[in-house]
């Protein structure tokens, strides 16, 4: 331990630095760098500070270790600073050392010399291992001193005077006999107190523990007690029932607080495969027995070896905190959402009848008149479609008592905001492309009622088709699709400069699309904008794996002044709330009722992949 008495008269002792060791700074001590100063007495102070007098606790005199680090024996000074350190250290709160240190010669991370200025009791120090683990408390006249160690392993055991490391082997090795040596010397140094005033002045539970295996020692001296009333039928638990320490042996301890020979077993299996000394596991046992835990959340198997600070202090950190208050919803990319929205045109009726005059025969063209003959009526065709609406909804429920629990934001106006952005994503999603859903689903939004304006029929949509090979790249495709696209722009004949709606994947390629000496064709989205003859081009997410006649669809060309929607006007959409008093849930309800089709003939075109020619090559 390097408790030595020659060192004068210490209150503890133990390594203010370890070598070759990182500390949390990230340097380590290296073997001899602080050699020179072993014999040296530094200031013992707390936590570092140096702000008056009174924080200097005492003085360390300081002992190289060869191999180790070095090793320092404390002594406390009578102000309230220093009797305050001793008393923290006694008890085991405080088991830290730390040191400041000048003159620092550093190689890299590695300290290599340096001068030790001060010594400080710390609660958490940088080296992990320079810890304070012996502390003496001494006799008076000729009564022994005794002097307690606090060892990372080992197992604890009764000595003529004292605690000291228990022995694995038959005898004792070279280490042991001279620590019993120090012992003596230690004892014929001091002796100021005896043994009853020094033991009258030990923390009452180290009183118990020193009574219990004092009282221990004597009963198994006598080869055991005759009493029947000492020892339960049901486990043989002797209690020791007398203070060693008093001098009239028959009063009896209360019941409160006596120590059975079973809880002393206890105490020593702990020390040795717990936090790895007595002291430490008879806190433990003092406070598992003396505390009624009923209900509460004890110490974690992960903190059992614990041997310095709290125990389970993660108990008390801080929860985690959330980066908004609000969950952020994960979900598709929706910016398409709100230009098909704003773009469409709305009117309150729901109900909507499309009629057109087919003036594209020969029988409606305008005649030459020869004179003499007989002028001739034209004749051309009525059409006219009929559109119906039909109700999309989104439904929600949530307990009543997730809603009172849940205290950080409004749950309820976060629900409704969802499903406010999912029905217009499903409204949008149907008038350019259709859901997606089977025609036997009973989800299905019906296409006769919002007609997808990728499928609506020839005379609204022109279909262009992008013929490439069977192995065509995507490079090949990008070209053929800018080519479809300008070929159909002729047939369109829809309200002014149309919005391309298409995938990212679609955009990418034509982007990417080089020249014979490798510039690309098109610097920006709109100058490809301005090559298709559309006013913007705008990616829908969607739009990825839907297919018109079995044909992946590549892009939607529109103005969708062209498409008009009946009855979604804004007072039309409803919102309703529900309580359900059975099963204390509140439900919520976001609806509207529309219809939605093509006004105009030809306003639309839809240019799908033709992969079914010939391989290339």
């Amino acid at each position: 331990m390097g408790a030595n008495s020659k060192k004068g008269d210490y209150d503890f002792a133990g390594y203010v630095t370890k070598n070759n060791i990182k500390c949390k700074d990230g340097r380590v001590i290296r073997n001899g760098a602080f050699a020179h100063c072993s014999g040296k007495t530094v200031p013992l102070v707390w936590n570092h500070m140096h702000g008056s007098a009174s924080d200097v606790a005492g003085h360390v005199l300081l002992e190289d270790i060869p191999g180790k680090g070095t090793y320092g024996y404390a002594k406390t000074n009578n102000t309230e600073t220093g009797k305050l350190v001793k008393e923290l250290v006694h008890s085991g709160d405080i088991t830290a050392f730390s040191i400041y240190a000048g003159h620092v010669k550093q190689k890299n991370s590695d300290v290599m010399h340096g001068d030790i200025q001060e010594v400080s009791v710390v609660l958490a120090g940088s080296n992990p291992e320079a810890t304070i683990d012996t502390f003496f408390e001494h006799g008076d006249g000729e009564e022994e001193e005794m002097m307690f160690f606090m060892p990372d392993d080992g197992v604890c055991e009764i000595i003529e005077d004292g605690f000291g490391h228990a022995d694995d082997g038959d005898g004792k090795d070279d280490s042991s006999k001279e620590e019993d040596k120090k012992v003596e010397e230690k004892k014929e140094d001091k002796k100021e107190k005896t043994l009853k005033e020094a033991f009258d002045e030990m923390p009452k539970e180290y009183q118990e523990v020193a009574a219990a295996l004092v009282g221990l020692a004597l009963e198994d001296a006598k080869g055991g007690s005759k009493d029947d009333d000492d020892e339960e039928e049901n486990g043989g638990n002797k209690t020791v029932k007398h203070n060693a320490f008093e001098n009239h042996d028959d009063d009896q301890i209360t019941e409160e607080g006596i120590l059975s020979q079973s809880d002393m077993a206890e105490i020593f299996r702990n020390a040795k495969s717990g936090r790895g000394s007595l002291k430490a596991a008879f806190e433990d046992f003092a406070f598992a027995h003396s505390i009624d835990t009923t209900g509460m959340e004890g110490p974690s198997q992960s903190t059992a070896g614990q041997t310095y600070g709290v125990r389970d202090l993660s108990m008390l950190v801080s929860d985690y905190h959330n980066m908004s208050v609000r969950p952020e919803f994960i979900g598709r990319d929706t910016d398409w959402v709100k230009v098909v929205m704003a773009g469409v045109h709305k009117t309150p009726y729901k109900r909507i009848r499309s009629i057109f005059a087919d003036i594209t025969e020969d029988e409606a063209r305008a005649k030459g008149y020869v004179k003499g003959n007989e002028k001739v009526e034209e004749v051309f065709t009525l059409l006219k479609r009929t559109t119906d609406p039909q109700t999309i909804y989104k439904k929600q429920k949530v307990d009543r008592d997730d809603i009172l629990d849940i205290e950080d934001f409004d749950v309820v106006a976060w629900i409704k905001d969802e499903m406010g952005v999912m029905l217009d994503e499903e409204k949008a999603r149907a008038i350019l492309i259709g859901d997606g859903r089977s025609a036997a689903s009973n989800d299905k939004i019906k296409e006769d009622h919002i007609r997808p304006i990728a499928n609506d029929a020839p005379l609204f949509t022109i279909k262009a088709d992008v013929t490439v090979a069977a192995n065509a790249s995507e490079e090949d495709k990008a070209k053929a699709f800018i080519k479809a696209v300008k070929r159909a722009r002729k047939q369109y004949k829809g309200s002014g400069n149309p919005t391309c709606f298409t995938t990212e994947d679609v955009l990418t390629e034509c982007l990417m699309l080089e020249d014979t000496i490798g510039h690309t064709l098109y610097k920006s989205v709109d100058e490809l904008a301005t090559a298709l003859r559309v006013s913007r081009i705008v990616t829908v997410e969607p739009m990825v794996g839907a297919t018109v006649d079995s044909k992946p669809v590549m892009a939607v060309i529109v103005n969708l002044k062209d498409y008009n929607v009946g009855g979604d006007t804004g007072k039309d959409q409803g919102l309703f709330d529900d309580f359900d008093i059975d099963f204390n849930q509140y439900k919520y309800l976001r609806e509207t009722r529309m219809s939605g089709a093509l006004t105009k003939p030809y306003s639309a075109m839809t240019i799908l992949l033709n992969q079914s020619g010939n391989s290339a090559g």
